[in-house]
């Protein structure tokens, strides 16, 4: 599993050997992933968009495809692998279109 790697992706698509760190309710299916970001230093986030993600144990260094190949409803994750760095996607539900806008106050 890679936290880095080259950007853009080959064929727009999400590399299978690349990292994210990825809230657990997603993972398990609990909720719906609603945040998705793309770091300004290459990294992958995803996150449910309504529990901490900073909270111990919330979140989890996995394979990206986990986060969009479980679930249905998060199978537009897939969609955002064009997604440059600095930029958050936001949606307010699973059947919801992603917002793509730049990433505010994040520091490196």
């Amino acid at each position: 599993m890679f936290q880095h790697l080259p950007f853009p992706f080959e064929g727009g698509r999400f590399p299978s050997s690349l990292g994210a760190v990825v809230q657990r309710t997603v993972l398990s299916g609990e909720q719906p992933a609603r945040e998705v970001v793309h770091a300004p230093d290459g990294s992958w986030l995803v996150g449910d968009g309504v529990n901490d993600p900073n909270v111990p144990g919330a979140s989890v260094a996995t394979h990206l495809v986990h986060a969009y190949g479980a679930h249905d409803w998060n199978a537009t994750i897939a969609q955002l692998a064009e997604m440059p760095p600095g930029r958050i996607a936001q949606r307010s539900g699973p059947t919801d279109p992603w917002v793509v806008t730049i990433l505010e106050g994040w520091d490196d």
